[in-house]
């Protein structure tokens, strides 16, 4: 369903010192129809950016984005716009996704009213996706204000199935929640995953959360992905050190990212790798299939079978 390569996104910063920062850096995947992928990752490693250059919400600076077989990164925004509804994204906060002026009815209805649906059918229509994601009849009129966040990010889930998507961006869908909430919305989401037949790509930082949620999983680390593999293989089978640190210390500092993202002939995790040899300063790993649909970009692949306490 989703084909993605070579895409970047470039940034230029500083005022006096200009510093060309790679937010997403030549970053290669693909999603088929149906599964969950996950994209796992420290704070500021680029993982949202990622999100909303697939959906075209921020504009890549190079690469290719092919959804359905339409490769969307050359289109003009008229002929996007036929394809929009069917792409969807779920934001980390809920509260500055709804608009505070309106109630959660008008809000989920706003998609609805530039679409062909009949006018007649609008609150129909709005009645039957407030129960699907577990809402109230009563909870139409009210405004954001007064809800809780779990209710809020449910009136977005709602927004987002609006207009019947196939692929579903979901940016860390529950990191504003409560941890009691989490669970609702997450276990919420896979059921309407399943019943709508939607493909999802799932954002987080937490791991636990990916093995939840997801089929398959990118690792990725200063707006590279260093390792692509099944649940399965990145809880059992890790190769890359950055996948084998986040699993044994769960270590987030987005403090590594900096200008160094920029450099173009060492590879990303360089500076703080335990397997680094002379090749990795001069010579960038690309993503190299190790096992079957298990890939790593490493020169220096140690697999490390993780054994679980039950």
């Amino acid at each position: 369903m989703l084909k993605v390569s070579g895409l970047k996104k470039t940034y230029i910063t500083g005022t006096f010192h200009k510093c060309r920062v790679h937010a997403v850096n030549d970053v290669s995947f693909h999603i088929t129809k149906g599964q969950t992928f996950g994209i796992v990752g420290e704070s500021g490693c680029g993982k949202s950016t990622l999100g909303k250059c697939v959906l075209r919400l921020t504009e890549p600076t190079e690469g290719k984005i092919i959804f359905n077989g339409t490769e969307i990164t050359s289109l003009d925004k008229e002929s996007l716009r036929s394809i929009r509804p069917k792409m969807q994204m779920i934001f980390q906060d809920p509260d500055s996704s709804l608009n505070p002026r309106k109630t959660l009815g008008q809000s989920i209805a706003e998609p609805l009213k530039i679409s062909e649906i009949e006018t007649g059918r609008i609150s129909e229509k709005v009645e039957e996706l407030v129960r699907h994601v577990g809402l109230l009849p009563e909870h139409i009129d009210r405004y954001p204000h007064q809800l809780s966040g779990g209710q809020n990010q449910r009136a977005v889930l709602a927004r987002a199935l609006a207009l019947e998507p196939v692929f579903i961006v979901a940016d860390e869908p529950t990191a504003s929640l409560d941890v009691s909430v989490q669970a609702q919305i997450l276990n919420l989401l896979k059921d309407l995953k399943h019943e709508y037949g939607l493909t999802m790509l799932f954002i987080s930082h937490d791991l636990e959360l990916m093995r939840h949620m997801c089929d398959r999983i990118a690792v990725m680390y200063m707006g590279k992905i260093v390792e692509i593999a099944s649940v399965e293989n990145i809880f059992h089978s890790p190769m890359h050190p950055f996948t084998r640190l986040l699993l044994n210390e769960n270590e987030n500092d987005s403090e590594e990212i900096s200008c160094a993202s920029g450099i173009s002939n060492i590879c990303c995790y360089y500076n703080n790798c335990p397997l680094k040899t002379g090749k990795c300063a001069h010579d960038i790993p690309y993503l190299t299939e190790h096992m079957q649909e298990h890939f790593v970009a490493c020169h220096n692949i140690k697999s490390m079978h993780i054994i679980e306490n039950d």
